[in-house]
């Protein structure tokens, strides 16, 4: 199987799609902010009907578990939300766009080209370094690679559950809002 699906309702986003890895080895792991926000989303959505997903497939296979979805589902791009990390956004942040290039992510980018378009919801959660921290040596960049797969430490944990509960209060209001980038 592709994906794990559970199901709620709202009216402009059918499907909501986490992006991560499977296995435990990736569990909070930067990279898979994606399920951690759907496991959020899940105990706050109650008595709403929409398809909550987390990819089962690799980061950079992802646009495969995506196109499974809107077929068996019969949904159109622009009815998906799909969440993932974000390195260029700062920890602590997120950003709700729509028709946006993959900027990179492996994932987004997999999607792009497996759906065709990139007109879809993406809702990006910033795990971009907080200064001083291990991660940031003075002015030395590092890998993307040695960050995205990195597990969270506790307090990170509580940071990133509180961003994700505003992520999620914000989530209709963002959805419907005129502007299409919106940071919060």
């Amino acid at each position: 199987m592709f994906y794990v699906i559970l199901h709620y309702k709202m009216d402009k986003i059918k499907l909501i799609v986490g992006l991560g890895n499977p296995g435990k080895e990736y569990e909070r792991t930067r990279h898979n902010v994606g399920f951690l926000f759907i496991d959020i989303l899940e105990s706050n959505l109650k008595n709403k009907k929409i398809i909550l997903a987390k990819t089962q497939t690799f980061m950079n296979k992802s646009g495969t578990a995506v196109l499974a979805l809107i077929k068996s589902h019969k949904i159109k791009p622009e009815n998906v939300l799909v969440v993932h990390d974000d390195i260029d956004i700062s920890w602590g942040k997120f950003k709700f766009s729509f028709g946006r290039s993959s900027a990179g992510h492996k994932g987004v980018e997999s999607i792009i080209k497996t759906l065709k378009t990139k007109n879809f919801w993406r809702l990006r959660i910033g795990i971009h370094p907080i200064q001083n921290t291990k991660y940031k040596i003075q002015n030395t960049k590092i890998k993307a690679d040695k960050i995205i797969l990195k597990k969270f430490t506790p307090t990170e944990l509580n940071v990133l559950n509180k961003t994700i509960k505003k992520a999620v209060s914000e989530l209709e209001t963002a959805l419907y809002f005129i502007g299409r980038n919106v940071y919060f």
